[in-house]
């Protein structure tokens, strides 16, 4: 890969300038050889495969970011979902799994780990029943262990099943960590679509269809791309401003897919995808909700927004894939309201609410991220806010996720503080006329008639 000195030059400005930088370098490893009928022996070889096979992860990432100028924001790992690995032990409670891996976290010094797994989208076997009733458990006794389940797909359509019991694990996840604001939710996400490759957490898994290992990266840079935007003037058209966000987005993934491949040789293990994904930060500047607003939205959340975002995210995509060899992931724009300072703003000032939200996330990546609602939310509105979700991404054939924190103890109008690149979360107000009758029907949303590709 040929370098010039402007892009040298250019980078180097959208680093000091505009925060820049790799939100995380991700490798996927996998478990298929650490299954066993004897929960510690299982637990040790997690262990050892996940130390050995990481072990040079995060000096590599900061011999990488030292060479080259580019901050790598978070090393992580991510594994085989669990409940695959565990289907031959008979234990019930799975959390020493968990316990092993957030110790081989903190002996590789990384930020997360992911794949306290299951994959329900079309029914709940016995080993996923027993992962999910050990989620609670095990997020509230790990520090950095996440856990996602795919509920939905449109292959299969929605496991209505698997979305009552999201929707009882995230509240108990909550409750059991109320003494932390909460904060054992913000570790815990539910999928519709979900992809195997993805670099970001809570919910990256290692799929199945992958190398033994590999290396996933996660480009950022929405400072990047809003200072892009801002040299355009007001009366620039949409066809200006698509072309500034293509060419923007296509230098941000050369210095991701440049870093990547640099990793995965040193490591030596297999280069996997680059996430195109805008992934912002608290930080002031890096925020997706200020793009939109350069754009043209008065503030985030008002009229217009469902339509920059939808511009947003195709034009990041086709300017990024032609900088990376291999795309995959989410690719596209992240709105997580406590990560984005933007986001938080526009929520406090009422401009930006759930059902907004949901909206938005019918044309960007991922779905309703890190939003923290009234803790006497109750469990069927939570269900239902769920199940429209993995509608929009089964019917419309793309991922879709929930990340919720309900607020324990906490009202409208209140705020978590969970610091980091996790940020603030002000509580949302939800609707509460789900009803009691939608969420217990159970059963499965049935495929959707655009599923039949064959």
């Amino acid at each position: 890969m040929d370098i010039t000195p402007q892009e040298v030059s250019e980078t180097l400005a959208m680093v000091t300038e505009q925060n820049l930088d790799l939100r995380t370098i991700t490798m996927g490893i996998s478990l298929a050889g650490c299954a066993d009928e004897d929960m510690d022996r299982m637990c040790d070889k997690i262990y050892d495969r996940i130390t050995h096979q990481a072990e040079n992860l995060v000096s590599v990432a900061d011999d990488l970011a030292s060479e080259y100028g580019i901050p790598i924001a978070n090393k992580r790992v991510s594994v085989t979902p669990v409940a695959q690995v565990a289907a031959g032990c008979a234990d019930e409670d799975l959390s020493p799994i968990a316990h092993a891996m957030d110790r081989a976290a903190q002996t590789l010094g990384i930020d997360f780990m992911g794949g306290f797994s299951a994959l329900v989208q079309k029914g709940i076997g016995n080993a996923d029943r027993r992962l999910i009733n050990s989620v609670p458990e095990a997020l509230a006794t790990t520090e950095r262990v996440c856990s996602s389940l795919n509920i939905a797909s449109t292959r299969a359509g929605i496991n209505m099943d698997a979305v009552l019991l999201s929707a009882q694990t995230i509240l108990e996840c909550a409750r059991r960590t109320t003494d932390i604001d909460c904060y054992g939710a913000a570790k815990f996400v539910v999928f519709a679509n979900m992809v195997e490759d993805s670099p970001f957490m809570a919910g990256a898994v290692h799929g199945t269809g992958e190398a033994d290992a590999v290396i996933n990266v996660g480009v950022s840079g929405p400072g990047v791309m809003a200072a892009a935007l801002e040299q355009l003037p007001d009366d620039a058209n949409l066809m200006e401003v698509a072309e500034t966000i293509k060419r923007t987005a296509f230098k941000i993934t050369r210095a991701g897919e440049l870093m990547s491949r640099e990793a995965s040789r040193r490591l030596g293990v297999e280069k996997g995808i680059v996430d195109l994904s805008l992934a912002p930060t608290p930080a002031a500047g890096d925020s997706v909700a200020k793009i939109l607003e350069i754009i043209g939205v008065g503030e985030c959340g008002g009229p217009g927004t469902t339509c920059a975002l939808a511009l947003l995210n195709d034009c990041v995509k086709k300017g990024g894939v032609m900088a990376s060899s291999s795309v995959g992931g989410l690719s596209g724009a992240f709105i997580p309201v406590s990560e984005d300072a933007g986001m938080i703003r526009a929520a406090e000032d009422g401009s930006l609410s759930i059902e907004k939200l949901e909206a938005m996330t019918s044309v960007c990546s991922v779905g309703l991220d890190m939003i923290a609602i009234p803790g006497d939310t109750p469990v069927e509105a939570i269900a239902g806010i769920i199940a429209d979700e993995m509608a929009i991404g089964v019917i419309n054939t793309k991922t879709t996720a929930v990340r919720l924190i309900p607020a324990i103890g906490h009202k409208d109008g209140d705020t978590l503080e969970f610091g980091g690149l996790f940020g603030s979360a002000p509580v949302m107000s939800v609707n509460r006329f789900a009803g009691n009758v939608l969420a217990h029907r159970g059963g499965r949303f049935p495929a959707p008639l655009n599923s039949l590709k064959n």
